[in-house]
């Protein structure tokens, strides 16, 4: 069973400015494959883009501009593609079954919220020990941030999620927990 944890970060000014700079930065990656899936597709060869190409063109990328698109995870921006990659299934999934289909939008600064880190491990790293009363998480490009942690992760930690809701700054952490027995009954 997967369960799912959401628990308030607190990060310091400097960690709040990188945080708003990581989404700014997948934000921008997102818009930009969404322009060059419209392009190609507009072109008179009609030419489709998919995820595997524009996965394949991070890397580049990357290097071009190692300020900003090379200071993050690659597999956090892997999951920023699959991102739209999803959201073009879903529009092609509506078109095919005749419902209102919803092409993919462009998103501002203020409508792009989370960032997600597909394995533990990977780009961030959570620090929570039993005991600890300071529960932590790691970010590539960021470092440590504090995080209010209110209950225990029960479980082995698989995806770690960073969102932002407002001016407050929160991780969601899924866990991968063994099966739950049932209650006697009563």
């Amino acid at each position: 069973m997967i369960r799912a944890y959401k628990f308030l970060m607190r990060p310091t000014v400097r960690q709040g400015q990188a945080l708003g700079e990581m989404l700014r930065d997948h934000c921008s990656l997102y818009n930009a494959a969404l322009q060059e899936r419209r392009d190609a597709y507009r072109h008179p060869s009609k030419t489709s883009v998919t995820y595997g190409m524009q996965s394949a063109q991070l890397k580049d990328i990357r290097g071009f501009d190692p300020e900003r698109q090379g200071r993050w995870s690659f597999s956090s921006q892997q999951a920023t593609l699959r991102r739209l990659d999803k959201a073009f299934a879903a529009f092609f999934r509506r078109v095919k079954a005749g419902q209102k289909a919803g092409y993919p939008r462009f998103r501002g600064m203020g409508r792009f919220d989370t960032v997600d880190f597909p394995k533990d491990g990977d780009g961030c790293r959570w620090d929570s020990t039993e005991h600890d009363p300071v529960t932590r998480v790691r970010f590539q490009g960021v470092g440590h941030v504090r995080v209010h942690q209110h209950r225990p992760v029960k479980g082995r930690v698989r995806t770690v999620s960073v969102t932002r809701e407002g001016k407050r700054w929160y991780v969601i952490v899924t866990a991968e927990q063994a099966e739950v027995e049932p209650l006697p009954a009563t």
